[in-house]
């Protein structure tokens, strides 16, 4: 079984991105953390260490890939997953704030904290510190890395999205032509002329040279 992925962003959800790699799509969960790291762009290029996991569903199973920007978030996941309470799906949607802020509220003691976390309870809390309290050290010292900036687009900006969005397209691919367009059209000022300067584009006789 594979342990790091890399890929074409072909499609990105609020918690999972399908990359493709060398024709297949393979459909990744990303703990919220992580995917406030990951790019909205499709056709971007990204690179994942991957924790599989395998459940059964009567008589089949199914792999679930979940993943996480570098090994040490992977580690601390993995981690997460021996506390006998705690599955693979309920650790990641633990996963909503920073690691090292997680492991601080573990190795203090911090229930409080700790409940406030999506699908941990007050029985949660106490086995994730009685299994790990004191076992987080190194997870404290990394410096999490910067969330992506989402890019600032003026309010006609918003007014072309929505129509593209009434048009089928799919958000990410929407927002990438408003930003591509309004930065390579700085001139554009109302939603009617990005529209247009949009449609420009996207025509064969209009398409920007490679």
């Amino acid at each position: 079984m594979f342990s790091r992925i890399s890929g074409t962003i072909v499609e990105r959800g609020d918690a999972s991105v399908v990359l493709d790699v060398g024709g297949l799509a393979y459909d990744i969960v990303l703990p919220p953390c992580v995917a406030e790291k990951i790019s909205r762009t499709e056709g971007e290029r990204v690179t994942l260490e991957i924790h599989p996991a395998f459940s059964l569903d009567g008589n089949s199973g199914r792999f679930t890939f979940f993943g996480f920007t570098n090994p040490i978030e992977r580690d601390f996941f993995e981690a997460l997953i021996t506390v006998g309470s705690i599955g693979p799906k309920t650790a990641a949607r633990a996963f909503s704030e920073p690691m090292s802020r997680i492991a601080q509220a573990i190795d203090a003691g911090d229930h409080g904290f700790l409940v406030k976390l999506p699908g941990i309870g007050q029985q949660k809390a106490r086995d994730i510190v009685a299994k790990l309290q004191g076992k987080v050290t190194r997870f404290l010292l990394i410096q999490d890395a910067p969330a992506v900036r989402a890019r600032a687009m003026p309010d006609f900006a918003g007014e072309a999205l929505a129509v593209l969005l009434q048009l089928a397209y799919k958000r990410t691919e929407a927002e990438e032509m408003v930003a591509t367009t309004l930065k390579a059209a700085p001139h554009v000022a109302d939603a009617e002329t990005l529209l247009a300067e949009i449609y420009r584009r996207r025509s064969p006789a209009g398409a920007p040279a490679p």
